[in-house]
């Protein structure tokens, strides 16, 4: 074999074993998910110390026999499950494919949103276009069908979104009300659970809403529900169409992980747009995860992976951003940055801008 290695080559032995990893990865990855979902991880978390035999994990999860040994073994070499003599055992990452939260979201995700559509990963990045998303719908973007989806892609669509933004509010609100905004304008509202935080953090700020006809209707519903309807008003808005201005004299605006929804001239189309929305002293709050300012190598695999899922199916042309990209968006829009704060929550970075 020829090549240079990197600095943390691995031995070629464990490189062939990765290799056939990847080769196999749908199979393991469906296989673990049977795994979970049938049953047989729980029963064998119930018996961690004394393990299981599979006729007796069979009667457990109500699995044919011969299912259970094909999917334990399975779990054997993909090192979910540990085999001594006869009986079988919960291994560590077994247990994370169980019970750990952002592990569960994750597959989801994957299984529900992202399986199908990937496999025409080749054909988007040769075209630009998200093609994965004939698997769902015609549209252009998967949010433009986003409330059309099936019920259980939708939710974990939803699952996915949340799980990634809803715990950085805490830490935000403070944050983007310390100069007492008066007038707020949430720019890729989605479901309303920023603007509502927004509206029960300050009792005399008023929300304006943009996003597409859907996701606002999900958000005028929780956010009516909670008795704030009087403050919050809702814009539909397609945000490609660059001749479409935003609400203005807006004292605050918030985009939270909405501008890696786009390429790079429709970010800056979008913050144009949002420099001529602002009050004289108002601010722009812009919170990304950049994938090279994670703390942690998981962080920045999801991320990255999360980046194949806007090429296949959101919309061909975004992905998790570099934060010098955004940085160089900002710029060309007319923004300054006044600070930055980094990973302020978890892996979250906030630019707070001004106009320059």
């Amino acid at each position: 074999m020829t090549g240079r290695p990197g600095r943390d080559e691995k031995p070629l032995y464990e490189a062939i074993i990765d290799a056939q990893k990847l080769a196999f990865a749908p199979l393991s990855f469906h296989a673990a998910l049977a795994l979970r979902d049938l049953g047989i991880l729980a029963a064998l978390a119930e018996s961690r110390q004394e393990g299981l035999t599979a006729a007796r994990i069979a009667q457990i999860a109500r699995v044919p026999l011969y299912g259970v040994k094909v999917l334990l073994e399975s779990g054997v070499v993909s090192e979910l499950i540990a085999i001594e003599g006869d009986r079988f055992y919960l291994r560590q990452l077994g247990l994370l494919i169980l019970r750990d939260h952002m592990t569960r979201v994750n597959m989801d995700f994957t299984a529900d949103v992202c399986y199908r559509g990937i496999a025409h990963l080749k054909e988007t990045v040769t075209t630009g276009k998200p093609m994965g998303l004939v698997e769902f719908g015609p549209w252009k973007t998967i949010y433009e069908g986003l409330t059309q989806l099936p019920q259980d892609v939708q939710r974990s669509w939803l699952a996915f979104d949340h799980y990634y933004s809803d715990h950085m509010f805490p830490s935000a609100l403070p944050l983007v009300f310390a100069d007492r905004p008066k007038r707020l304008l949430d720019v890729g509202a989605n479901t309303g659970k920023f603007a509502l935080s927004c509206l029960e953090h300050d009792s005399e700020v008023t929300v304006s809403l943009l996003d597409h006809p859907g996701q606002l209707e999900l958000a005028r519903q929780a956010i009516t529900a909670k008795g704030h309807a009087a403050r919050a008003s809702f814009h539909p808005i397609d945000f490609l169409d660059a001749a479409v201005e935003f609400p203005g004299n807006q004292d605050a605006i918030w985009m939270s992980q909405f501008l890696d929804c786009f390429g790079e001239d429709e970010i800056v189309s979008i913050l144009e747009r949002a420099r001529r929305a602002l009050a004289p002293h108002g601010r722009l709050y812009i919170v990304e995860t950049y994938w090279d300012n994670q703390e942690h190598a998981a962080a920045r695999f999801v991320l990255t992976m999360t980046s194949l899922y806007f090429a296949c199916l959101a919309n061909g042309n975004s992905k998790m951003y570099l934060s010098d990209d955004m940085r160089t968006c900002v710029q060309r829009a007319g923004f300054r940055i006044e600070r930055e704060l980094e990973r302020f929550s978890a892996s979250h970075t906030m630019f707070v801008c001004r106009p320059a």
